[in-house]
């Protein structure tokens, strides 16, 4: 029969392989090795095992779907691994004070050619913001000493794009290939919270001012489009959605829930007409994150009635269009009370249904319905930083190490798998890790010195280029 297979009839056949049977095939005679080749089969493969890393697109370079998929492969299983010989390590330094914020400002894609490079940019306390090649472990660029200590800074990788802001409320947009000014805008008062938003129309930045004020800019002009009362007076957080239609807006410790806009009239603002907004009946808030694989899936923290027990209540949002105005529903999904043992000060969702929370030194992971699935003691001191995404999580720690762990995708269930730490520099020095990041490739931290300054920290991945 194999023998009657033309290569059209093989290539259907081949279609329903995994990368280890076409390997077998190709052995089999110098047909079935070109067919086995065909690039078609490979991409199939490469988008089939890979379809759930949307946040990663894919980048061949100058490779084919086969060596990509190979590289690729290569790679997950030294992340998994984490043994010495799979990763290179170097102490960047740099700042002359505090480093305060860092942001990827490469694009997260796997890529596996000569193009590869992971780069970083940081605020710090020395009132400069650089750029750093982590592989190489150098500096970039360096901007010019600014008035004020910079304090956080957000990233608009497809723009090569790098937003700061000051202690005194001024906000410059830097281009993050020459570290050039692109654009600044200040505020009145100083910012309390900034977050990038990559909206259908266009990208757009949201600034939280300590007064209470939400202001919605352009990307990159930084230019206002509106400005909305929140909560007068107030320092606020801002989070927003998977889908860039909304932003919550949380007062911690407010008697008041947090509020919810939809962000298409902040956008597009009509005058003499309010934001669409709507205020969540919860009170005494303290945290909110989205879940990532929803749309507008909001987990809040709070406190119950009594104002004494934590609970994590869930909420749907939806907006109802009508001819002449938008309402929004917010529906509870669930609800359920923390342990009295669990003191959370960091949150953070994956998928649709679980929370991960940093409580201590204690990494624990819940449902939305409340099931607790595992609860991790790997670090010796207080977790200072989360990161998630959909492959791994990476916490950072004052017992001066990062523990990564890596999702079991096998599994119908989430399951969250510890793997392995990487350690910083010496305690005689160092006082911990402050701050972690992550894209595909490499992982990088903030280590506090004793002496008030900070250095980087990356740990890169190797791959065989191909």
């Amino acid at each position: 029969m194999a023998a009657q297979l033309g290569p059209h009839e093989l290539l259907h056949v081949f279609s329903f392989l995994e990368a280890r049977d076409l390997l077998l095939a190709a052995q089999v005679n110098k047909v079935w090795n070109e067919v086995s080749m065909t690039k078609e089969l490979w991409r199939q493969l490469c988008l089939r095992r890979w379809a759930s890393c949307g946040a990663f697109p894919v980048v061949l370079g100058t490779q084919t779907w086969r060596q990509y998929y190979f590289c690729r492969s290569e790679l997950e299983f030294r992340v998994e691994s984490g043994r010495p010989r799979d990763f290179i390590s170097k102490a960047i330094s740099g700042h002359a004070g505090k480093i305060d914020q860092l942001a990827y400002v490469s694009p997260h894609e796997y890529r596996f050619d000569e193009m590869a490079r992971s780069v970083v940019c940081t605020v710090s306390s020395d009132c400069t913001v650089r750029a750093w090649d982590l592989q190489q472990g150098t500096e970039i660029w360096s901007s010019p000493v600014q008035p004020a200590p910079l304090v956080s800074l957000v990233a608009y990788p497809l723009l090569q794009l790098v937003v700061t802001v000051d202690t005194q409320g001024l906000i410059i947009g830097w281009k993050a290939d020459t570290g050039s000014e692109w654009a600044s805008f200040c505020l009145p008062t100083s910012c309390s919270s900034m977050e990038a938003c990559g909206h259908p129309e266009g990208p757009f930045l949201m600034v939280a001012c300590a007064d209470g004020n939400l202001y919605t800019l352009t990307v990159p002009q930084l230019q206002v489009v509106s400005k909305v009362a929140t909560f007068p007076r107030t320092s606020v957080s801002l989070t927003c959605s998977p889908d860039q239609q909304w932003v919550s807006v949380l007062a911690q410790g407010s008697d008041v829930g947090p509020k919810v806009f939809f962000t298409q009239p902040l956008l597009h603002p009509l005058e003499d007409e309010l934001p669409v907004s709507t205020t969540l009946p919860v009170r005494l808030s303290s945290r909110a994150c989205w879940a990532p694989d929803e749309a507008s899936r909001l987990m809040v923290m709070h406190r119950d009635d009594s104002g004494v027990h934590l609970v994590i209540t869930t909420f749907s949002l939806k907006a109802n269009k009508s001819r002449d105005r938008v309402s929004i529903l917010a529906q509870q999904l669930a609800s359920f009370p923390l342990p009295g043992t669990v003191t959370p000060h960091l949150m953070q969702g994956h998928g649709s249904q679980v929370i991960l929370l940093a409580s201590r030194s204690e990494l624990v992971l819940f449902t939305i319905q409340g099931l607790q699935l595992v609860a991790f003691r790997d670090h010796q001191r207080p977790i200072t930083s989360m990161w998630v995404d959909p492959n791994r999580v990476v916490t950072s720690s004052l017992d001066l190490s990062l523990r990564v762990y890596v999702w079991d995708k096998k599994k119908t269930c989430p399951v969250l798998r510890s793997c392995y730490q990487l350690l910083g520099g010496s305690h005689r020095w160092a006082s911990g890790f402050t701050h972690v990041k992550s894209d595909s490739m490499s992982i990088a931290g903030i280590e506090a010195r004793s002496n008030g300054t900070s250095i980087l920290r990356s740990y890169c991945f190797k791959v065989q280029l191909s």
